[in-house]
């Protein structure tokens, strides 16, 4: 539990240094392979208007291109908030054997934010998924994470 807890820290830390830099929303991941970080990254939406650059996939980007590979058997994500729909899917396709998150998109579709209200457990159902869960681990550091960007002034959601 003691390296759960210093995985997501280093995902909450993540999504601060972006939120900080104006790059996009308030969400971090962390991958995590044999004890080992292998990637992080921050929402990038906003630093480079794409919509895909969720914390979560520039996580996987950066795995992939550490790992030279598209899969990462045995790997598990941190992320600060439950997956989106997209971020999901990528994670399934990279093989990753757990998702590991703080607060829900319905917790973020709240803040104005344009989510589909799928939740993962719904997606692993429908899709056949093996990938396991751990929904609301830190959920209070993660909720605090989502206050403190809704407290920003000009903020942006997408």
């Amino acid at each position: 539990m003691a390296r759960a807890t210093e995985y997501m820290e280093a995902a909450l830390a993540e999504a601060y240094r972006g939120m900080k830099r104006g790059n996009g929303g308030p969400f971090g991941a962390v991958i995590v392979r044999r004890g080992e970080i292998l990637a992080q990254g921050h929402n990038e939406v906003l630093k480079s208007n794409d919509p895909t650059r969720h914390a979560e996939m520039c996580a996987i980007s950066r795995a992939a291109r550490k790992l030279g590979a598209p899969h990462f058997q045995g790997a598990e994500i941190y992320s600060t908030t439950e997956p989106c729909v997209m971020c999901f899917a990528a994670i399934n396709w990279a093989q990753m054997r757990r998702i590991t998150f703080g607060t829900t998109v319905r917790d973020v579709k709240r803040l104005g934010f344009n989510e589909l209200v799928v939740s993962n457990q719904r997606l692993r159902s429908l899709g056949g998924s093996g990938v396991e869960l751990v929904a609301g681990f830190m959920r209070d550091e993660c909720q605090k994470l989502l206050d403190d960007w809704g407290a920003l002034p000009g903020k942006k959601t997408y």
